[in-house]
C-alpha cells in the first residue's frame, strides 16, 4: 500500500509541478523540435510527411529514485497542421535513479493506429497500444526504412542521466491549452 501511495504522490507531483503552456508556446517549441529532428536525421522530413500523423513532445522531464515519473506537453500534427494538444505522463517503481530531459516524436504509420488514438482522450500504451522505439543507422535515410510498426517513437535532444527508459504505463491525455 505504501508503494502505491508513493507512486501516486510522484505522479501528482509531476502533474502539479508542470506549468501548462499556452498553445502558441507548445506550437513554437514543437516547431523547434521538428526542425532539430529534421536537421539531425537524414530523410526525417520525408518520413514525417509520409506518416499519417505525429505527436511532438519537445520537453519531457523524467526523474526517479526507485519511484519515478515523467511529464511533458505536446501537439498532434496531421501533415503540418495542429490537430490537438496532449500531455504525456508516467509513474514507475523499480531500480531507477537519475533525471533527464528529452524530446520525442511519435509517428503514426497506419490509419488504424491513428484512429484508435484519436477515439480516446485518455490513451495508455500498456492497454491501448504499443509504441516501437526507433532504431536506425545514422547513414540510413529514415524515409527508406520500414519499421513494421503502427507507431514509432524517436527520442532526441537528451540531457541528463537516467538508469533506464521504458514506455510501459505511459499515459497520453488530451489537454486544453490556453
Amino acid at each position: 500500500m505504501k508503494m502505491i501511495k508513493s507512486l501516486l504522490s510522484t505522479l501528482v507531483m509531476f502533474s502539479t509541478l508542470a506549468i501548462a503552456e499556452t498553445k502558441s508556446e507548445i506550437d513554437s517549441d514543437a516547431n523547434k523540435a521538428i526542425n532539430m529532428f529534421i536537421d539531425e536525421n537524414k530523410g526525417g522530413d520525408a518520413f514525417l510527411v509520409k506518416s499519417k500523423a505525429f505527436l511532438v513532445f519537445p520537453d519531457i522531464k523524467e526523474a526517479g529514485f526507485f519511484v519515478g515519473g515523467k511529464y511533458g506537453e505536446g501537439v498532434l500534427r496531421v501533415g503540418r497542421n495542429t490537430k490537438a494538444y496532449y500531455s504525456i505522463k508516467s509513474a514507475s517503481v523499480g531500480m531507477q535513479m537519475g533525471a533527464q530531459k528529452y524530446a520525442m516524436i511519435i509517428a503514426f504509420t497506419s490509419d488504424a493506429a491513428l484512429n484508435k488514438f484519436l477515439l480516446d482522450d485518455d490513451w495508455k500504451t500498456d492497454v491501448d497500444g504499443k509504441i516501437a522505439m526507433a532504431e536506425w543507422n545514422s547513414k540510413e535515410e529514415l524515409d527508406e526504412i520500414d519499421f513494421d510498426d503502427d507507431m514509432v517513437a524517436f527520442v532526441f535532444d537528451s540531457t541528463g542521466i537516467m538508469g533506464s527508459f521504458t514506455m510501459e504505463g505511459t499515459k497520453f491525455e488530451r489537454i486544453k491549452a490556453d
